[in-house]
């Protein structure tokens, strides 16, 4: 479905609460703004807030830091390194950003990368394929973070509030509740949703509630509220990821196996290791020539699940164990800075098997579920769970 099919429907300026301020919720923000738009009436236009958690928008996580002496930065895309844009609506949608530079495709060098092991026998990589593009892999320059904040600053319609995590929505029955004990006045047949904070302050009330975060955080919100499909929230399974930072002072430092004279010159690399998944090569990516060497390192999905729970120095450590054994750094090309983020819900299990299960719709009270997790866990799903969400919401109006 296009943009402008979603907006062939008028709107009748509905209050929208959006749990989260990832990908699928500036998304979902941004197509019901367009479908408004094209009604030409301002006085249809939906108020929309956002709630998110954190003081930045977008899950295109980038961390960086300065060295103090050269003023330089390493930088590390530690959520999702990049895209892909498969179908027509999606790649129409992106195409502005294209224009303007600030998604640019990624074709990279990729290589399949063994460890060196206990023997002394040191890493070998051999030519896997190179990234074109024709099914490109995008990025955000200069930073992953970058589309997500052009995002936020295009909505005209949409307030964002920051540091402010929505108590479940249990607590709105409660209340009703509470009102009915005292014989106070509300209004039982409202399909409106009246959201607290979690010190119990009031947010607004809303007519359609719309939460976007990971499912074992939906279940959290969506627990004893009568969501008639709580049952389906737990049926995608989600596996947790470890990412490892590294970065060095200069180039001339990085170890042979990083050094740009090594042949097959590589971007990216495919590990056969039992702890690690990916490695990818920062300072090589397009738009990112002012970098320090920077690498960011992807653990696998299944070893990260069974580490979830544990220490994460510990963890560190562990990563950094079987990082030295794929780089191959002596103590003189060690790196300079380390750093490990936990992601507990970061990957959905898909397979030929899975059924996608799409957004989660509540139509007695107006509210939905959805996520990249209710589809294939990409970022093409952020945005097709965005159209399902606004055709949802029109199809009431």
């Amino acid at each position: 479905m296009t943009d402008h099919a979603l907006c062939s429907t008028v709107l009748s300026a509905p209050k929208i609460a959006i749990i989260g301020g990832g990908l699928t919720g500036l998304l979902t923000a941004t197509l019901l703004e367009r479908a408004s738009n094209q009604t030409g009436s301002s006085s249809n236009s939906p108020q929309i807030t956002i709630f998110e958690k954190s003081r930045s928008v977008g899950r295109l996580a980038t961390r960086y830091r300065s060295d103090s002496e050269t003023g330089k930065n390493w930088q590390w895309s530690f959520g999702a390194q990049f895209f892909t844009a498969k179908t027509t609506d999606f790649q129409q949608f992106i195409a502005p950003w294209l224009d303007t530079g600030l998604l640019q495709p990624w074709c990279a060098e990729v290589v399949e990368l063994t460890p060196a092991d206990d023997n002394g026998q040191s890493p070998n990589i051999q030519s896997k394929e190179q990234w074109d593009a024709v099914h490109a892999r995008y990025i955000s320059t200069p930073k992953m973070t970058s589309w997500g904040r052009e995002l936020a600053a295009a909505l005209n319609h949409t307030t964002i509030v920051f540091k402010t995590r929505v108590a479940p929505l249990a607590q709105y029955l409660q209340s009703q509740n509470q009102k009915q004990s005292q014989n106070q006045t509300y209004n039982q047949n409202s399909k409106q949703t009246e959201l607290f904070d979690e010190t119990g302050a009031s947010l607004g009330w809303f007519d359609w509630v719309i939460c976007t975060a990971p499912n074992g955080q939906a279940v959290e919100l969506m627990a004893d509220s009568g969501f008639n499909q709580q049952d389906k929230i737990t049926k995608p399974q989600m596996q947790a990821c470890y990412t490892l930072m590294l970065g060095w002072d200069d180039v001339q430092k990085l170890p042979e196996t990083l050094k740009s004279q090594l042949a097959p010159q590589w971007d990216v690399a495919y590990l056969n290791s039992a702890v690690l998944d990916r490695i990818f090569i920062e300072h090589q990516k397009p738009a990112r020539d002012e970098l320090l060497p920077s690498v960011t390192i992807h653990a696998r999905n299944d070893w990260s699940e069974a580490y979830v729970d544990e220490d994460i120095e510990l963890v560190k450590e562990q990563l950094l164990q079987a990082a030295k054994q794929a780089l191959n750094w002596n103590e003189a090309s060690a790196p300079s800075q380390t750093d490990c983020h936990r992601w507990r819900y970061a990957a959905t299990i898909v397979n030929q098997d899975t059924k996608e299960l799409g957004i989660l719709v509540d139509e007695t009270k107006q509210w939905i579920v959805s996520g990249d997790w209710c589809a294939k866990g990409n970022i093409e799903s952020c945005y097709r769970m965005a159209q399902q969400t606004v055709k949802a919401v029109m199809q009431t109006q």
